[in-house]
């Protein structure tokens, strides 16, 4: 799946926050404005996706 949201489009702090070793975090708000869970393990998944099992919880 093809996404054009690049990192000029992002809000800090609305979109993601820099963790303290300086890695944007994607938030909660984001996720879901993207529409898509990228079975990444993301911290703030609105997906439910669980790295471990691979599978999605609801």
């Amino acid at each position: 799946m093809f996404h054009q949201n690049t990192n000029k489009n992002l809000v800090e702090g609305e979109d993601y926050y820099l963790s303290p070793e300086g890695y944007k975090v994607f938030t909660k708000k984001y996720h879901l404005k993207r529409g898509y869970c990228c079975k990444s393990g993301c911290k703030h998944c609105p997906y439910g996706f669980d790295k471990k099992t691979g599978t999605i919880k609801k």
